[in-house]
C-alpha cells in the first residue's frame, strides 16, 4: 500500500493556508489541488478523482456543512478531513456524524496532519478493495492459459496478444464453456491496467429494474427503495477494466446508456445531474448470434457494431479435439490434491476423443475432477467417467463404423461394375440420385 499513489483536495478561503498544504502534503506520491471556495471545489470534484478531501468548516459561499454532505452524496469514494478552529469543535463533531472521517485544528501541528491524511487514504483503500472484491472472481490476478496447441488455440493467442494493449473493447464469443473469460483474463494481465482488478460483471444476473443502478450507481432517493448513494461498476472499474459476461442479457434500455460511455468515457449515475469521466478497458462475451439478435430487434444495433469491432471467437471443443489430450493432462495436474501425479488409460482416453462435449472446457474439466475421486492407484480407467459420456462414445464410434462398412461397400459394388453408377445403383436398391450423393461424400464425383 505504501507504494499507491493518491489525490488530495484541499478547499479553505485562506490562501496562505493553500499554500501552506499544497507545500507540506504533495509529493512523489500525492497529487495535491486546491479550491478557494464550495462551487471552485465541485467544479474539480466533477473532473478529477481524488481519494482525500481536506476541508475549511466556514467558507463564504455554503452554509455550514451543506458541502460537506454533497461531497459524500456524490463521492462515494473519498474520506473527507474538516479543517476546525477553536469555536468549532461541536460543528467538527457533527460533520463525523455526517461522514467526515477525522477533523484537524488550526493552527496545524504538520506532523499530525500527515498522520490524519495517510490514516484517510488508509481508509479508502480499505473500504475500495471491500467494494471490488464483490465485483470480481478472486482469480483475476491469477496467471491464466489458454491450453491448446491447434490453429485455432495459436489464432486465438495471436489475436490476445495483439489486442491486449490497444484500448478498443473486445467482442468474445464462443458456445457456453469454451472459456471467454479466460481469453478476458489474459486480455487484462496483458494490458495497461493489468496492475488493477478486472471487475466482472455476468449481466444475466442483473435485475432488469436494477441493471442501469448496477452498472452506473445511483443518487438517493432517485427512485423507490433508493434510501442511499451507491456507486455503480463504472466507478469500481475506474483505471482498469470492466469484463461484461453475456452481453445479450443486458436490457435494450441500458444498452444505449452504455453506448455512450464506450464513445464518451463519460457517465452519469441514475439521479445525478453532472457527468462523470472514467477511464475504462471494456470486454464483452456472449453465447449469442448477436447479428440475429439485432435483426430480431433484441440488440441495439448501434452498440453492436460499437463492441463488434475487434472479435474473438472461440470455436467448441469438439472443433478442435487435437487439445484434448494437452486439456487432459493439465486438469489432471492443477485438479490433483497434494500434487499427486494421475495417469490415464487409453480406453479411457479413447472415449474422451470421441465424446462431442456440448459442455466444453467446463464440462470436460468437471468430468476430470469427478475421475480424480473415483480413481483407483492413481488410474484413471473408463469405469471413472461418466456412464452416458461412455455410452456417447461408443455410440458415436458405432455410427461411424456403421458409415465406413456403407462406404466400403458402395465403392466395392462400383468398382465390380467398372465404375457403372446405373448398374451400381439397380444393385444396391437405390436411385441413382442418392448413390451420386453418396459418391459426392466420398469425392468421388
Amino acid at each position: 500500500m505504501e507504494g499507491d499513489t493518491y489525490s488530495i483536495l484541499v478547499i479553505d478561503d485562506e490562501e496562505s493556508i493553500r499554500r501552506l498544504l499544497l507545500k507540506e502534503l504533495a509529493n512523489e506520491r500525492r497529487n495535491v489541488m486546491a479550491a478557494a471556495d464550495a462551487a471552485a471545489a465541485m467544479a474539480l470534484i466533477r473532473n478529477h478523482w481524488f481519494d482525500v478531501v481536506i476541508m475549511d468548516l466556514r467558507l463564504p459561499d455554503v452554509h455550514d456543512l451543506d458541502l460537506l454532505i454533497k461531497i459524500k452524496e456524490q463521492v462515494l469514494h473519498v474520506e473527507v478531513v474538516m479543517i476546525t478552529g477553536h469555536g468549532d469543535i461541536d460543528s467538527a463533531v457533527e460533520a463525523m456524524k455526517l461522514g467526515a472521517c477525522d477533523f484537524i485544528r488550526k493552527p496545524f501541528n504538520l506532523d499530525q496532519l500527515d498522520l490524519v491524511v495517510e490514516k484517510a487514504h488508509q481508509r479508502v483503500l480499505l473500504a475500495r478493495q471491500n467494494r471490488i472484491l464483490r465485483h470480481t472472481s478472486g482469480l483475476e490476478q491469477e496467471r491464466v492459459q489458454f491450453i491448446g496447441n491447434s490453429t485455432a488455440v495459436a489464432e486465438i493467442r495471436f489475436l490476445i496478444n495483439k489486442v491486449a494493449p490497444a484500448r478498443i473493447p473486445v467482442l468474445i464469443t464462443g458456445d457456453s464453456g469454451v472459456g471467454k473469460d479466460v481469453v478476458a483474463r489474459l486480455i487484462h494481465q496483458r494490458s495497461a491496467c493489468a496492475a488493477n482488478p478486472m471487475i466482472i460483471k455476468n449481466c444475466a444476473s442483473l435485475q432488469k429494474e436494477l441493471a442501469r443502478s448496477e452498472l452506473f450507481g445511483h443518487m438517493k432517493g432517485s427512485f423507490t427503495g433508493a434510501t442511499e448513494s451507491r456507486e455503480g461498476l463504472m466507478t469500481y472499474a475506474h483505471d482498469s477494466t470492466l469484463f461484461l459476461d453475456e452481453i445479450g442479457e443486458l436490457p435494450l434500455e441500458v444498452q444505449a446508456s452504455l453506448l455512450r460511455v464506450l464513445e464518451t468515457q463519460n457517465f452519469r449515475r441514475v439521479g445525478e445531474k453532472e457527468e462523470r469521466t472514467v477511464n475504462i478497458r471494456f470486454l464483452f462475451a456472449t453465447n449469442r448470434n448477436l447479428a440475429e439478435e439485432v435483426e430480431h430487434g433484441r440488440f441495439n444495433e448501434a452498440f453492436f457494431h460499437r463492441i463488434n469491432a475487434f472479435t474473438i471467437r472461440i470455436p467448441a471443443l469438439r472443433e478442435r479435439k487435437e487439445d484434448l489430450p494437452l486439456l487432459v493432462n493439465y486438469f489432471l495436474t492443477r485438479l490433483s490434491p497434494d500434487n499427486t501425479p494421475y495417469r490415464i488409460v487409453d480406453s479411457a482416453m479413447d472415449c474422451i476423443l470421441r465424446y462431442a462435449w456440448p459442455g466444453n472446457v467446463r464440462e470436460l474439466r468437471n468430468v476430470i475432477e469427478r475421475s480424480i475421486i473415483l480413481a483407483e492407484n492413481n488410474l484413471i480407467t473408463e469405469r471413472c467417467l461418466p456412464r452416458e459420456l461412455v455410452s456417447a462414445a461408443e455410440e458415436g464410434q458405432a455410427a461411424l463404423t456403421l458409415e465406413s462398412v456403407e462406404k466400403n461397400h458402395i465403392l466395392k459394388i462400383l468398382e465390380f461394375y467398372d465404375g457403372n453408377r446405373q448398374k451400381t445403383a439397380e444393385t444396391l436398391g437405390v436411385s441413382r440420385k442418392t448413390l451420386y450423393r453418396k459418391l459426392a461424400q466420398y469425392g468421388r464425383e
